[in-house]
Formats: structure tokens, sequence, C-alpha cells
């Protein structure tokens, strides 16, 4: 009797067993959540608005009533998706929208970023491109010399009257007077290629050179450009070119590498009149130094700019040509290595142990003492306060949490008593920013926090004269005054708007916003570069009133950080912007490819530099980029005219940026020196990320994502030499 009641108690015991492991399974299944989305893609015209509906089902196949979904296009400028899903198409090409479901215990909704490694799903949408209702040929003069080389440029207007994109065949009426060559579809791959670019992304400048047209012999033709059934026209004369005799200058004859001449070429006729609107071509001719091996197949090492601009890479002997018709003179230059490569010195490190750290800041304080302040990325919302006073010891001093996993941007006011730290991930989708006192850094308590309209997170903030400008959800940037920072009241905002056209959200991306001498330097990935008068422009603008000084669009659609730069010995003035990308990560394209598997990030993307003497018609000039790594945050001291850059996974990297910039900044052997953070205790081992350097009292301090805090020093350039001995 006793054995069989054992018996049939095992059974029942095997039974609530195979019935709770069935339940934990059910449970398991249930919590396993899967994304879908209708339609699956998309087909669109140019001007035409659709929606795109996404639903979060468990492994159970039940549809979860409250899960979060957000939306955003991989090419905003082009195919723009509000938060409810509803698309906008404004560009012709192939694109995607992402429908996420972001990991809710590390973000929330308010806070999405590409980085997130929640659940997603991605809809292709193609957008045809509207009928051509109107072709034009823009540019091109009423007279052409013999020899002379113009661009054409086509533009055509669709039917909704927005300027599109067209592929033009492009002829001549004779080519015995002039030739043409048409920038065809070939020349389009490379660029749709690039890593940078999204698949087929359309020309970002509706009425770029469509071709060349060179003069050839006296006459009159026409320049015929057909697309799509249209058809435009444009008559000139070729006339004979009245040429002679060149004269040739330039502002040297010996330079270093990287270093900007300027060469004049002067024409005159057969009376010795001089020749004000007859062509002027430049070419070219190089001898590179036998003794630097380095120099042996490379490409192009130097360049000259139609106006006269020359610049080396590499050194060696140059012989610039100035042509005009059949007529012709040349002049050496003599280019010698840079050489401005100097050491850093590690003064101190202070690791952070058990998160990731975003943006710093170094100020002196009240007291004297030189403190610093770092935010944490994805962990518990804490900004962290360190005593810096001897770099060589770095202490921490002080913690202030609050509600959010990320505090990724921080910055203190320049009488060292209040700081702003930016909020994103908040447990109730109020994100923002909070006001600290930090008059004691040792004690620092909570003045206030403002979260009104930004929940969709702010993410990078900048403190000026008691008005916090924080980018509100990645789309504007809004202005607080902080006169009490107990009570923090909003005074403005800024989106940028089309000319002609209201405040609209159609493809605004704002990343970072920077203010000098009452200018607010604004960088956003389809925004490109914005300069706003907020009481220092001359345009009428005040914090309370933004008013747009001037912009320039850039092609790479990354634009990340901005730093504004006034070059003493060039006496120019700079927009510097910086890129982000992470293309190269197979997954996740953020700091770590894996939350659990903490596997190293590698980036890409170039820094620009943009001349703004003229906000009518800025230019980039000059790019620096490294060939294994992106860049992230940078600062410049002007003085000395030094960039310092946080390259991520390159480490940090110190460019010398004196005097006029042009070309390839790197090739030309500007970059002084580079410091790896390598920390093998690290929260990824061994693996630098350098966030965010600033230069203090001579230091350069600097957060690197995956090891905290960092202080080196720039050796002189004598120590730098007794150290390389």
């Amino acid at each position: 009797m006793r054995a069989s009641t054992s018996f049939f108690g095992l059974v029942v015991i095997s039974k609530v067993l195979l019935i709770s492991i069935a339940a934990l399974q059910a449970q398991d299944q249930s919590a396993v959540r899967s994304i879908e989305a209708a339609p699956s893609s998309l087909v669109m015209k140019v001007g035409e608005r659709g929606k795109i509906v996404a639903v979060v089902r468990d492994g159970l196949r039940r549809k979860i009533e409250d899960a979060v979904v957000v939306y955003f296009s991989t090419a905003p400028e082009s195919i723009s998706v509000g938060i409810d899903g509803k698309l906008e198409a404004l560009r012709a090409g192939e694109y995607e929208v992402v429908a996420l479901h972001p990991v809710e215990e590390k973000f929330s909704a308010g806070t999405l970023s590409g980085d997130d490694p929640g659940i997603r799903v991605t809809i292709p949408v193609k957008v045809m491109p509207s009928p051509v209702a109107k072709l034009e040929i823009e540019g091109l003069p009423e007279r052409l010399y013999v020899g002379a080389t113009v661009p054409i440029k086509v533009i055509g207007i669709d039917s909704n009257q927005l300027k599109r994109d067209v592929r033009t065949k492009l002829a001549v009426s004779d080519s015995e007077i002039a030739l043409v060559l048409s920038f065809g579809p070939q020349f389009g791959g490379s660029r749709d290629a690039h890593p940078f670019y999204h698949r087929n992304r359309p020309n970002l400048y509706p009425g770029e050179s469509a071709g060349l047209l060179t003069g050839v012999r006296p006459g009159d033709i026409k320049v015929i450009a057909e697309t799509e059934g249209m058809r435009a026209e444009h008559k000139l004369t070729v006339h004979a070119n009245p040429t002679v005799r060149l004269k040739l200058s330039s502002t040297q004859n010996s330079a270093r590498t990287g270093d900007v001449i300027h060469f004049r070429a002067e024409a005159y006729d057969k009376h010795g009149e001089g020749l004000q609107d007859v062509p002027i071509k430049y070419a070219i001719e190089s001898w590179p130094d036998p003794s630097r091996p380095e120099t042996v197949g490379a490409g192009a090492p130097a360049q000259i700019l139609p106006d006269g601009r020359f610049v080396a890479e590499q050194s060696g002997i140059y012989t610039v040509i100035a042509i005009s018709g059949n007529v012709f003179t040349h002049s050496s230059v003599a280019i010698s290595r840079r050489d401005v490569v100097r050491q850093i010195e590690l003064v101190g490190h202070k690791r952070v142990e058990g998160s990731m750290t975003s943006d710093i800041w170094v100020w002196e304080g009240v007291d004297g003492r030189d403190y610093a302040i770092l935010g944490t990325w994805n962990s518990d919302g804490k900004a962290l306060f360190f005593d810096v006073t001897d770099p060589a010891a770095m202490e921490m001093v002080g913690e202030v949490q609050v509600d959010a996993r990320t505090v990724n941007d921080v910055k203190v006011s320049e009488d060292g008593k209040i700081a702003v730290i930016t909020r994103e991930g908040a447990s109730n989708r109020r994100n923002g920013f909070v006001v600290l006192d930090v008059s004691n850094p040792r004690d620092v308590t909570v003045l206030s926090r403002f979260d009104d309209q930004m929940t969709g997170g702010v993410h990078n903030v900048f403190l000026e004269d008691d008005h916090v400008y924080a980018i509100n959800n990645g789309r504007r940037w809004d202005v607080i005054n902080i006169e009490d920072p107990q009570r923090p009241v909003r005074v403005s905002r800024f989106e940028r708007s089309e000319p002609g056209e209201s405040v609209s959200p159609r493809g605004k991306s704002v990343h970072d916003v920077w203010v000098r001498d009452g200018i607010a330097f604004q960088s956003g990935n389809s925004d490109g570069l914005v300069l706003v008068d907020v009481g220092g422009g001359d345009r009428g603008g005040s914090p309370t009133n933004p008013i747009e000084i001037g912009r320039l669009q850039q092609l790479t659609g990354w634009n990340h950080a901005v730093w504004p730069f006034r070059s003493s010995s060039a006496g120019k003035f700079y927009v510097v912007g910086g890129d982000e990308s992470h293309p190269l990560n197979p997954r996740v394209p953020g700091p770590i490819i894996s939350w659990e598997e903490r596997v190293p990030s590698r980036a890409m993307g170039w820094i620009h530099f943009v001349e703004f003497d003229d906000v009518e018609a800025p230019r980039e000039v000059a790019r620096y980029a490294v060939p294994e790594a992106g860049p992230h945050n940078i600062w410049i001291d002007w003085d000395q005219e030094i960039m310092y850059v946080a390259y991520f996974n390159g480490g940090l990297r110190v460019v010398d940026v004196s005097g006029e910039l042009m070309g390839d900044l790197y090739r030309q052997g500007r970059e002084i020196a580079k410091f790896y953070s390598d920390d093998a205790k690290g929260y990824v081992p061994n693996a630098p990320f350098v966030w965010g350097p600033q230069l203090h009292k001579g230091i350069i301090f600097f957060s690197d994502f995956n090891s905290g805090l960092w202080a080196v020093r720039l050796l002189p350039r004598e120590e730098s030499d007794e150290a390389l001995q």
C-alpha cells in the first residue's frame, strides 16, 4: 500500500512538473517578441503621402497592445516619417524606413537612436520621380573663347514645381565649333556605392554640372539638353582667343606641404593691353622628392584650383603651367615636408567602472581648483564629478543620479556655478535636461528639471549667458532661459525651414549646436551646417529671436559635431563639421555591436572645413580623415591653431590647422600626434573609443567610452625631438 501511494504520488508530481514546464515554456514564448509591418514595402511618387503600421507580437503570435514602436527614415531628406508612421516622399530614389521596438529596459520611446539594439523591421520604399515638366540650362554665357571650358548646368522642374534630378543627354549643334563632355550615369556609381550613401541616393543639389563645354574654333552654336521627352537649348558664340602673352606670378616660390600658394595669371593682347575675361587654365607637372619612399606610387601629389590656389601633399618640385588658347607660361615652386610631429605624454587616467562614459566638460571651480564632469551612456543616469587639479592623480569626488539611462552631454557655466546635463531614456518618457548647482562639486544639488515638450530626448546642449540651447528630439533646438536656475523658461526655438515656406518638419535632422560670440552653429545629418544669429550675427537675432544667417548642406549627410574656427594666420573664418558613421559594424550601427558581447566598434567619416566668410556662398575647402577610423567630437585651440579630435577607435588625434586650409590635411602631413587610450580593464578591454576632448590649462582631457577619464600633454617640439632620439 505504501509503495502504491508513492507511485501515484510520483505520477501526480510528474504531471505537476510537466504542467509547470509547459507554463514556463508558454511564459518564455510570450516573452519573445517580434515585429511586423504593413505594408512590407511601398512604391510612391514624389509628393505622395502614405502610412506604415507596425505591430509587436509575442512568441504566441498575440498582439502586444501597449508595445512601443518608433519609426525613422534612413534618408530623412528624401523620405520623411512621423512618429505615427505617416510617410511623405520628397525625392526620387530607393530608401528604407525602419520600425523599431526599443529595448525598453535600456531606452524609452522618447530616446530613439539608430544604435538601439531592439527588434526592428525594415520597409523598402521606392519613390518614383514625377515627370519632368520643364527643362532649363543654367549658367552658360552668350560668348565663349576658343580653349575655354565652362560647366553646363541642367535643371529639371517636375509637375509639382520642384527641382529634381535629371540625367540628360547633352549635345552641340556643331562639334567642330565646340565639344561637350557629359557627366553620364557612370559618374554617379562611385558615390552611390560609398558606404556613406544610401543605395541610389539622389543628388542633393539638383542643377549640379551635367557636363562641360569647350570652345574649339569661332562660330555660332546651340547647346542642347534632352531628357524624358523634354528639350532645352542655349545659343552662344565662340570667339577667337585674343591672348598673345601670359604672365604668371605667385605669392611664394617655396613652402611646406599643406601651405597654400596663390598663383595669378594675367593675359595680354597683341597691343599689350590686359585682358579681363579670357579663359586661363592651370596644369601641374611634378617631381616628387626621391628621398621620401612614401611618394613612390602615391596618388596626385598636388592640386591647383581654377582660381590659382595651389597646395601640395608631398614634398618635391612642382611646375605650374598657365594656358590660354595656344599660349602658355610656367613657374616652379619647391615644397618641403611639413614636419610637425610631436609626442604625447600620458599624465593620468581615472577608470570608470561598470558603465560607459559619454561627454566631458572641464572647468575651474569657484574655489580655484579644477574639476571635470562626465556623462554616462546607457547606464543608470549618473553624472560623475572629478577633481582634476592634479591630472596625475585625478579623484572622483561625487555623482548625481537622475531619471535617465543616458546622460549624453554635460556643460558648465563660465562662472563655474551651474551645470546642465541631458536626459535620455527617462522612465516616464519625459526627458529634457537637469540644472545643477556645482559651486561645490563634492556636494552637487539638483536645482531644476526641464522637460516641457521634450519627451523625444535631449542629446546635446550648449550653455551660454544664462541660456540653454537644447537639441530637442533631433529636429530643432529650444532656447531656455535659466537666469533663475530653479525656474527655467523657454524663450524661443529654432527649426530650419526652406526658403518661402513656414517651419516644416520635413527631413529635419539636428545633432549639435555650439554658440560663440552670439552665433549658434548647428550641425545635423540632412540639415548640414547652419549659422543662426542669437545676438552677435548682425541680423537682429537674439536668444529670444533666432535668425538664420547662412547654411551649407553637405554631401555626406552624416554631420555630427560642429566647431567655429577663426584662423588669424590665414585671415579666414571656418566652420568645421565632423561626420559620424558606423557603417562597418555588421549588426548594430553604434558604439558596440552587441550589448552582451561587448565587441569593439569601428567608425568612419571626415572632418569638413567650410569657409564661411561669405555667408551667402560658403564653400568646403579642406577635409581631414584617417583611413582606419571616424571622428566624434572636436576641440580647436584658436590661439595655437591646433585641432584635437576624438577619433573613436582611432584614439585622440592632434592636427595642425594653421594657415590657409585646402585639400586633404591628412595626406599633407598635418597630423601632429596621436594617442590610443588602451585599457586592459575597460568596459570593452583594450578597445580605445575616444568620445570627446577638451584643452584645459595646457592639459588635454578626454573621455573614452570604454575606459573613463584621461589626461595627456602635448610635448613641446624640443622635448619631442629628445624623446624620439
